[in-house]
């Protein structure tokens, strides 16, 4: 499994990057009301670009197709295993030979209240009893939105036990001092 990261999106000029995106990943970049969402639409492609490029020598440009629940998979290249996510600070890409999942997100202010409705009691006590709550709770969301991100099934109506038993290990890096977290599974 391989990691690719981009953590300098103020600088990413997504206008100039448009003509480097599949038709249908620009589209979907387009969608985006704000430049913001548009800049880490791109930026999160551009990255899988370069690692589809730098692990299979694959140099055209990846179109999707999506299964069931919506987890998009590779066009022609089912053995290739990717996940993207992005963030106001940066964009991240990961790419295996078996199935993963990774999630972004910025580190700001929580409700308790969204708190209580998604994580379970042992995870609440965790966020409660900590020196920075917000961080706790990023740390903890990202990894449940890696886990449902890596089965395919989206994020589901009990987000409280998604992590209880998994069959894999998620790891978490947190990076405090550019406002972010991300997890990804092993």
């Amino acid at each position: 499994m391989n990691i690719y990261l981009n953590d300098d999106i103020e600088h990413f000029d997504w206008q100039a990057a448009l003509p480097l995106l599949s038709e249908q990943r620009r589209e979907q970049c387009l969608k985006f009301r704000h430049e913001l969402g548009r800049q880490t639409c791109a930026a999160a492609y551009l990255l899988l670009c370069e690692a589809l490029r730098k692990e299979y020598g694959i140099t055209e440009k990846p179109v999707f197709e999506y299964g069931e629940h919506g987890k998009p998979a590779i066009s022609g290249h089912p053995d290739i295993h990717f996940n993207m996510s992005h963030c106001r600070e940066a964009a991240i890409c990961v790419v295996s030979d078996h199935l993963v999942g990774v999630d972004i997100e910025s580190i700001h202010r929580y409700s308790e209240s969204l708190a209580r409705y998604v994580m379970s009691d042992k995870e609440m006590e965790q966020i409660l009893h900590a020196e920075n709550p917000a961080l706790v709770f990023t740390q903890l969301w990202t990894r449940k939105e890696a886990a449902v991100k890596r089965s395919g099934y989206g994020i589901s109506n009990d987000m409280k036990h998604v992590l209880e038993g998994l069959p894999f290990e998620i790891e978490t890096v947190l990076v405090p001092e550019k406002n972010y977290v991300y997890s990804i599974t092993l």
